[in-house]
């Protein structure tokens, strides 16, 4: 799971991590992000569970891990985070080689491949309340889209506008799959009712 800091730090709704249910059923969690304030935020939460949090790149995650993971979890928009199409092959082929027959990889990431959004369709109401309104507006390139998050802020009474910007990869749910299959998967593939990609994949 990765995270984009800046604004997480000016957004009070962190949700919680998506590790500590998998903990909760018995599961010794490896989770490896780059927002050191989503994973101190695991940390505080999980008590006694078996979970291990690292500050680091998810692509290298063999490095925090002993033994053979039976499941591999990229949730939210990870895949997506990564600098490059060759970085998710990496990863990919680093969870083929990592799970046992009958492992399990599952992933889901914003699909920025399909549809190119046009005209003020780029302009995405992502959450507001009394005090915080953010907004996002996407740039597409030929393999990335730049995102643009307007934070509005109110404070005394008046309001305060943040802006930060991050690359995001044009990343095809079918390319994954694709992927995943080459690799000696079976693939599940659909999206959520966000419109995010879901694709759960079974080693052979």
């Amino acid at each position: 799971m990765t995270c984009h800091c800046p604004i997480l730090r000016a957004w009070r709704w962190i949700s919680a991590p998506d590790w500590l249910p998998l903990a909760r059923r018995g599961f010794t969690v490896v989770a490896i992000d780059n927002c050191q304030k989503l994973l101190d935020e695991l940390r505080a939460r999980s008590g006694s569970l078996a979970v291990a949090a690292h500050n680091a790149d998810l692509v290298e995650f063999r490095a925090f891990v002993t033994g053979q993971p039976q499941v591999i979890v990229c949730m939210g928009d990870t895949l997506t985070h990564l600098p490059a199409l060759s970085a998710v092959e990496s990863l990919l082929r680093a969870a083929a080689e990592s799970l046992p027959r009958g492992g399990v990889f599952a992933a889901t990431f914003r699909d920025y491949a399909t549809r190119t959004l046009e005209g003020e369709q780029r302009f995405i109401s992502v959450r507001a309340d009394d005090a915080r309104i953010l907004t996002c507006f996407l740039e597409y390139q030929d393999q990335q889209v730049t995102v643009h998050d307007l934070v509005h802020e109110k404070e005394n009474g008046r309001w305060r506008q943040s802006i930060s910007s991050y690359p995001k990869l044009r990343l095809a749910p079918e390319w994954v799959a694709s992927r995943l299959r080459e690799l000696g998967f079976s693939v599940k593939r659909d999206a959520t009712q966000s419109g995010m990609a879901r694709i759960v994949a079974t080693k052979n």
